[in-house]
């Protein structure tokens, strides 16, 4: 029995959650109507799992969020708004500790909760099961002598003219307990990191946006949303738009990331196997380097062991330092991972194949 606490300001929303939550069954639930509530819920009830609004009164979501982490960590799913500001207010709950998000639905929560429902089951279940305190401690850990690294490395020259058929590719596939890994990952490229990086990270549309900019001011690489082809280029992060999947092709010569409409053969988006498939189609598999983070499923794991096997090198996070173990397990189980790394270690090992 998995012990929930639904913490939200609007009546009726508690009372779908919970009425979602006590049908499927498996669950123990208890409401709180804002932060200062969720805070004295956590002592008292002692949850496994908090479901945690962001904007509530007398205590917003992310103040309630810190002082949880402090007094007793539990593992906590943010419901989020579908806007800009939400998505930022979610990205530093995902620092804070929070496990995962879901994005509050539009309009009529009596006609559109229906949409969220299997995936915030399914987030719930696997927060309860998720390692998510060593991870955050990793992070905390290498937060100080990252800030000092960035500035170095940001004064570092790049190395212009360098092709990408000559020196590599990065594929990297993450979902749930994506966000804060890759901000523990992508920072420690250098400057002159000699390879194009493409993450195909699950995440809705309104999100990547301010993700990749959020992530374009911790990086010494430049990251850039892929909401339209671009060149792949040496120096550049490419982060996949949301509500869409981002594939690769030649134009002119030129390998080219695009993003495509949601392929609907593919449950999970931006999709980490079609990524995998079309750079199978256009590169040559030994100059690629594929990376499996934390995520629920088992998206990018068939595309990714194939690069393996055709002579590409392959990490999976181990379990150690996964917020949820699935993506990297199937990979791993698939004989398709050449390692299988903490992720504090994984951008030691690029820079390191990489000749950085």
């Amino acid at each position: 029995m998995i012990k929930l606490l639904i913490v939200d300001d609007s009546a009726l929303m508690r009372r779908q959650l919970t009425q979602i939550f006590a049908t499927t069954g498996g669950f123990e639930i208890k409401q709180a109507r804002n932060g200062r509530e969720a805070v004295e819920q956590n002592r008292a009830f002692q949850p496994d799992v908090i479901t945690l609004d962001i904007n509530m009164p007398e205590m917003d979501g992310l103040t309630a969020l810190s002082l949880i982490m402090v007094e007793r960590p539990v593992a906590v799913v943010m419901v989020s708004s579908l806007t800009e500001k939400g998505a930022l207010a979610t990205f530093e709950a995902l620092n804070l500790g929070a496990v995962d998000y879901i994005v509050k639905p539009d309009g009529s929560i009596s006609l559109s909760i229906d949409k969220i429902t299997e995936e915030l089951v399914g987030k719930v279940r696997a927060a309860a099961r998720a390692r998510f305190k060593g991870q955050r401690s990793a992070v905390k850990a290498l937060a100080e002598s990252l800030r000092e690294q960035r500035e170095q490395i940001a004064a570092r020259p790049v190395t212009a003219g360098r092709s990408m058929a000559a020196e590599g590719l990065v594929l990297v596939g993450v979902s749930t307990g994506g966000p804060s890994t890759l901000e523990l990952i992508l920072p420690q490229f250098p400057a002159d990191f000699p390879w194009p990086v493409l993450v195909a990270q699950h995440m809705p549309a309104a999100f990547t946006k301010s993700f990749a900019e959020r992530l374009d001011k911790l990086c010494a690489l430049r990251v850039v949303e892929t909401a339209s082809p671009m060149p792949v280029e040496p120096g550049t992060i490419y982060i996949a738009k949301g509500g869409a999947d981002m594939v690769v092709a030649l134009r002119a010569g030129k390998l080219t990331v695009l993003p495509k409409p949601e392929n609907a053969q593919h449950l999970w988006h931006p999709s980490v196997e079609l990524l995998g498939r079309s750079v199978l189609e256009h590169c040559d598999p030994a100059r690629v380097t594929a990376v499996m983070l934390t995520g629920m499923g088992n998206d990018g794991a068939d595309a990714f062991a194939q690069i393996k096997q055709r002579g590409g090198r392959t990490i999976a996070e181990s379990e150690a330092s996964c917020v949820v173990f699935g993506m990297p397990r199937e990979l791993i189980e698939k004989r398709g991972a050449s390692l299988v790394l903490a992720a504090e270690k994984i951008a030691t090992q690029l820079n390191a194949w990489a000749g950085r």
